[in-house]
């Protein structure tokens, strides 16, 4: 369980990056950061699937397929409607909204359990899950309040639109870990390592059609934006090619061990050190300090998380 609890620690620190990519690439479309990104994790996992070439010829066409399926919803469509959202309907509410992953994961693993693993007494998970959600909305209120004490602006019909796109983004992810869990459960011949590859491999050619097509829609309505690498080339494809390493490579080789090593409904509340990461680089990129409202939601995030992993400790007892 320890390591299990390190690994999901270390994809939410990896995962926190791309919350802060949007910022340092502010006139980037969502659409290009996600094709961006993938597109990058597709070409990074050539390399460890070379390498890893005899046990990816053991995957079967069903594997194959899951692992089409997985990075289609769990990648491209997730990011792609996190980012959208962001600039629709300004941060705040997008990830308010994205900020309650672990809270809907773990009701959804633990309502409809697909591995006896997965359950746990709901009396004993309801306490961190109303922490934990406790604590999610009093950092997201006092993000709220920010943005409406800077003036920011939306028309009605984009502030809908980002809102629908951030519930669309909060179903994928919560489908996807889920779903991403159990295929390892059912089929424990697949290492971590050959699964995160398998789904690297999975994602490039949707990523590379995405990115052709919105080049093609880029140039047919003039947008403006100087497609394929937009108007910082060097900074753009840098940290596409740092976050597909570290955010989508290894980040889901990370989770795919915590995933073998935890029960889903445990993974589902874990998933919040990537709001704890996501904040701190928010802040560094600020430079400045956490109010108390932000702090104290963080203590609580934090106590949520310990009262779930001793509560699924006890049922393992």
């Amino acid at each position: 369980m320890l390591i299990g609890v390190m690994c999901a620690l270390g994809a939410g620190l990896l995962w926190g990056l791309v919350f802060v990519v949007p910022l340092m690439l502010g006139d980037y479309p969502g659409m290009v950061l996600s094709f961006g990104r993938y597109v990058a994790f597709g070409l990074i996992a050539l390399v460890p699937a070379w390498f890893d070439r005899k046990r990816m010829r053991a995957l079967s066409r069903a594997d194959w397929r899951y692992a089409l399926k997985l990075a289609f919803i769990g990648n491209l469509l997730y990011y792609a409607m996190l980012a959208s959202s962001i600039q629709l309907a300004g941060s705040p509410l997008p990830t308010m909204l994205i900020g309650t992953l672990p809270v809907a994961i773990a009701v959804f693993s633990n309502w409809r359990p697909g591995h006896p693993s997965e359950s746990v007494a709901w009396r004993r998970l309801a306490p961190s899950l109303l922490i934990i959600l406790t604590g999610l909305l009093l950092v997201n209120a006092s993000e709220l309040q920010a943005f409406r004490e800077s003036g920011g602006q939306r028309s009605t019909g984009d502030y809908v639109l980002g809102c629908l796109l951030a519930v669309g983004g909060v179903a994928a992810w919560t489908w996807y870990p889920v779903m991403n869990s159990r295929h390892m459960r059912a089929n424990p011949q697949i290492g971590s390592m050959t699964w995160a590859t398998a789904q690297g491999l999975a994602t490039l050619p949707l990523a590379l059609v995405g990115l052709l097509g919105y080049g093609a829609y880029a140039s047919l309505n003039q947008t403006g934006f100087d497609f394929p690498l937009g108007p910082q080339p060097l900074r753009f494809a840098g940290l596409m090619l740092l976050v597909g390493l570290t955010a989508s490579w290894l980040g889901t080789l990370l989770w795919n061990q915590a995933s073998l090593r935890l029960p889903t409904s445990l993974c589902g509340q874990l998933i919040v050190f990537e709001t704890l990461f996501a904040l701190l680089y928010a802040f560094i990129l600020r430079g400045a300090l956490p109010g108390l409202a932000i702090v104290g939601g963080i203590a609580l995030l934090c106590t949520g998380v310990l009262l779930g992993v001793r509560a699924f400790r006890h049922q393992a007892h």
